[in-house]
């Protein structure tokens, strides 16, 4: 259950705020200005006198002390006599006969002269009654107070708006966001916090966008590619149901290619999940990376050879990895398939590995069409395709270049590709040597 402050609109509690802060200060300025003016002004008359008494002591044996009593007479209206002789003076009287003796504040102080004498003197000070002076400023206070309260309420009710408005416009296209529209326009006016909270919302709703564009490009991407051998493996399975006495090898291996194909599919789509769920946990471990990439290249050979394709593996020394070799090699797979299923009319991949300082290149050759530059810091992100038109992979699913971008990363390793257009791609990645390499 919401507590009941939370059900209060952001410009009534702004001008709730507002109105309890001038009633605050006029509250202050009340206390300060009447009940309190008498005690004030006593406090500051004996400071006055206190100060006095401490300029005295300094210039006590100076000729300047005749200019200094005078000045403390005529502009702090300081009296100063010997204690001897002081005695409360007529003078303290006010003007008119009728009206009581004014207060009087008095201290005594004795002071050493360079003679080695005490000179003992009398430091009094007049409190001029403030009974008029406090009514002068209650009439002052009360006209500022309906002047304030005035001030308060359109000043409150101006902020509370210009504060909520925009809030409460991002409220409503967010809803709008909430329900699927990416199209949603969070540009508002309104203070500088406001301003980059709905310039984050309309980028979080055109990345939003994108995301579930590539979403539906998934779905049907991978709709198209589980149709085709769900189509293959039910025809052949039917077909051997109608005429179990014409069974044969081949209507078997399509069946089998099929399946195989559609548990590389299901298994890269979980692998990317479990890549985004959080950090992947590598089995580390030394092993020959040349030995590694030397035998998943025959064995993709040998698997497309029949469709004509020519792949070369060209090392110059064989290297040593401290790394997970089932995610390296699983890597390692993807790009060769997607050069496979990208390269051109020749049917030529080339596999190069060499060594740059510390670290090992391993770099996957392409005759294709290449990648336009405009789209390659994109090529490796969740889902994208260059080529919007989808067609079937000659095998692998078309989910690759994902997984490997996150399986070199987790090495701390970097990845990348070069590209021309009409000539084709190199796919490479980099990953730090062994300590202990071994070189043959």
């Amino acid at each position: 259950m919401k507590k009941f402050g939370n059900k209060i609109k952001l410009k009534w509690k702004v001008f709730g705020y507002l109105l309890g802060f001038s009633a605050l200060l006029l509250v202050v300025l009340w206390l300060f200005q009447t009940i309190f003016l008498n005690d004030i002004y006593r406090i500051t008359r004996m400071w006055e006198i206190e100060k006095a008494v401490s300029e005295v002591r300094q210039n006590i044996d100076k000729p300047e002390l005749d200019d200094l009593l005078l000045e403390l007479n005529q502009e702090k209206e300081i009296y100063i006599m010997r204690t001897d002789e002081f005695t409360a003076p007529q003078k303290m009287m006010f003007a008119n006969p009728n009206s009581h003796r004014a207060e009087t504040l008095t201290k005594e102080y004795s002071f050493e002269l360079e003679d080695g004498t005490t000179l003992s003197l009398t430091f009094y000070a007049i409190i001029t009654p403030v009974n008029a002076t406090v009514s002068t400023l209650q009439f002052e206070l009360l006209i500022i107070t309906f002047l304030m309260v005035g001030l308060s309420v359109g000043l409150a009710v101006v902020l509370a708006k210009k504060i909520s408005t925009p809030i409460e416009k991002i409220n409503s296209s967010a809803k709008n966001l909430a329900k699927g529209d990416y199209e949603t326009d969070f540009t508002v006016e309104g203070f500088l916090e406001i301003s980059e909270l709905s310039d984050t919302l309309n980028y979080t709703a055109n990345e939003l966008s994108k995301v579930e564009k590539l979403r539906r490009e998934l779905i049907a991407h991978i709709s198209h590619d589980l149709r085709t051998p769900l189509s293959l493996i039910y025809s052949y399975a039917e077909m051997m149901h109608d005429f179990p006495d014409e069974i044969n090898k081949d209507q078997t291996q399509v069946i089998m290619d099929e399946t195989s194909r559609l548990s590389s599919l299901v298994n890269d789509v979980l692998d990317i999940s479990r890549f985004e769920s959080g950090a992947p946990i590598l089995n580390i471990s030394e092993f020959n990376l040349t030995l590694c990439l030397q035998s998943a290249t025959d064995r993709v050979r040998e698997l497309v050879s029949r469709d004509g394709y020519s792949i070369e593996f060209i090392k110059e020394e064989e290297i040593w990895l401290s790394a997970d070799e089932l995610k390296i090699t699983q890597a390692f797979y993807n790009l060769l398939i997607n050069a496979i299923n990208y390269t051109g009319d020749d049917k030529v991949v080339v596999i190069k590995q060499r060594v740059i300082g510390d670290r090992v290149r391993v770099e996957i050759i392409d005759t294709g069409e290449g990648i336009e530059e405009e789209y390659l810091p994109y090529i490796w992100e969740r889902y994208y395709k260059v080529d919007k038109n989808h067609k079937r992979p000659v095998t692998g699913t078309g989910l690759g270049l994902s997984i490997v971008k996150k399986i070199i990363d987790s090495h701390e390793g970097t990845c990348g590709v070069d590209s021309v257009v009409s000539e084709g791609s190199i796919f490479w990645f980099e990953l730090k040597l062994s300590d202990d390499k071994q070189i043959n």
